[in-house]
């Protein structure tokens, strides 16, 4: 399955001040969903981030919230943001049925989310290295349960790459000049 732009939204789920230092990778998974957000910002693809009890766990982390100022913020009660009402209701209304996935904890509130986006028919690829918990292994795990659930795992550069489908518009010089130059190295976390 092929992501395309007119059809995606990227959610970012409970990437949060309070949980940063706790997550294993979490620093990475901030680096890869605000970069994938500029992207999708500048191709006009929506990005909405949830945040689960902020007043405990504080808000979105500021790198992200200055990053991707035109996101649309949610806060949820729910570890599954799509159980949210207004947030299943706006998704539905929005016409975009592809979600590229990530956030914090893999395997409670993304991998819930995810579960319920698949159950409602919504395409769901999890943005592998932007998809984090506090031990490597509860992510290994809820990436190959959301996989059997059928989703799939995708990096940051697939979904650019996918969303900008060609090198001889406008849009991806644009993109790319801004975006898609060398990044600094880090080292890829793909959970297995």
């Amino acid at each position: 399955m092929r992501l395309v732009r007119e059809k995606s939204l990227l959610l970012i789920v409970d990437l949060q001040a309070g949980l940063l230092p706790v997550l294993d990778g979490g620093e990475q998974a901030v680096g890869e969903a605000s970069w994938l957000g500029g992207v999708a910002s500048a191709l006009e693809v929506p990005v909405w981030l949830t945040e689960q009890y902020p007043a405990g766990l504080g808000g979105s982390e500021p790198r992200l919230r200055e990053a991707l100022e035109g996101a649309l913020y949610w806060e949820k009660s729910r570890f599954d943001a799509h159980a949210e009402p207004d947030f299943a209701k706006a998704l539905a209304q929005s016409g975009r049925h592809q979600v590229v996935l990530c956030g914090a904890e893999a395997h409670v509130c993304v991998l819930q989310t995810g579960l319920g986006l698949r159950e409602a028919g919504y395409e769901v690829f999890w943005l592998a290295e932007a998809t984090v918990s506090r031990r490597r292994e509860e992510a290994s795990l809820a990436r190959r349960r959301i996989e059997r659930a059928g989703a799939w795992a995708v990096s940051a550069d697939m979904a650019a790459y996918e969303w900008l489908e060609r090198c001889d518009d406008a849009r991806f010089r644009d993109v790319h000049r801004r975006f898609l130059k060398p990044r600094s190295p880090r080292p890829l976390r793909f959970f297995d």
